[in-house]
């Protein structure tokens, strides 16, 4: 994997955290998750006029995508509802590019070095660690674990499904953008009718985080993409999820979580698989 690329990737996972933030920020979960994504699949909107169409050999993978994200977002939501941040994120952002990387040798044909195996061990292994110190806590909730575990194999679920639609699509800025507006509008419609009347007045009071939001899974996700036209799908899932340096960052300044030297370690180790993956 070139220089270029990790930066890439480093970028998308900061803008990942971020976006994670903006949801568990403030108010009702569900809806600042609502808001991200609409705002988001808004921004895709205005750009696809300007784009390529996507190859047809990729809408099978987009359609798949889609109902996969839908169900992704609605377990952030309720994850985030049922414990903190510091404790679900690592659950699922740890889990995942281990399923992905022992997937994608049998379904996509991507074997990987030794190199490569370690340092996705280390970023997983510090992401988990995380996770564990987080469950002895007194304030961790096994409800929040057993969503963001379940949401785990769907993050795992998608990414190998547009890891390989994006290679068949030949245009990975238009693949990104149709994603992101098959995600908004099933949940928007679905939260305009179960929810009738809080959407609205929730956006006008969150405009500056929706945007940040919309930006921030937009530009993630879409750079993610594109790296894994250039390199593995695993490795990328895998780099990807140093974003768990920011988040822990981000929850204890931004959102006033408790970071103890555990977490500081377990940081550490995510740190050493990101300089490992980058010599491999």
């Amino acid at each position: 994997m070139s220089g270029t690329v990790i930066v890439i990737v480093l970028f998308a996972a900061f803008m990942h955290a971020s976006w994670n933030a903006v949801v568990k920020s403030e108010g009702d979960k569900f809806l600042n998750t609502v808001v991200v994504v609409t705002s988001a699949g808004l921004i895709a909107a205005v750009c696809l006029p300007f784009l390529p169409p996507p190859a047809r050999e990729s809408w099978p993978f987009l359609a798949a995508s889609g109902v996969a994200q839908v169900i992704y977002l609605i377990l952030v939501a309720a994850a985030y509802r049922s414990g903190d941040m510091s404790q679900a994120y690592p659950i699922m952002r740890g889990t995942a590019p281990l399923i992905v990387a022992i997937a994608s040798g049998p379904l996509i044909g991507e074997v990987l070095s030794v190199q490569k195996w370690a340092g996705i061990a280390l970023i997983c292994g510090g992401v988990l660690a995380l996770a564990l110190e987080a469950r002895r806590r007194a304030s961790a909730n096994r409800a929040a674990t057993m969503f963001a575990l379940v949401n785990a194999f769907v993050i795992a679920t998608y990414t190998l499904i547009d890891g390989i639609g994006v290679r068949h699509s030949g245009a990975p800025a238009s693949y990104t953008m149709w994603v992101f507006v098959l995600n908004a509008v099933p949940l928007f419609l679905w939260t305009v009718v179960m929810r009738r009347g809080e959407l609205w007045p929730h956006f006008t009071r969150r405009i500056r985080l929706a945007t940040i939001g919309g930006v921030g899974t937009l530009g993630s996700y879409g750079l993610a993409l594109w790296a894994m036209t250039m390199a593995p799908v695993a490795t990328v899932a895998a780099l990807r999820e140093t974003s768990i340096l920011f988040a822990v960052a981000i929850s204890a300044l931004v959102l006033h979580e408790r970071v103890g030297p555990k977490r500081i370690a377990a940081v550490a180790l995510i740190a050493a698989g990101a300089a490992v993956m980058r010599l491999a």
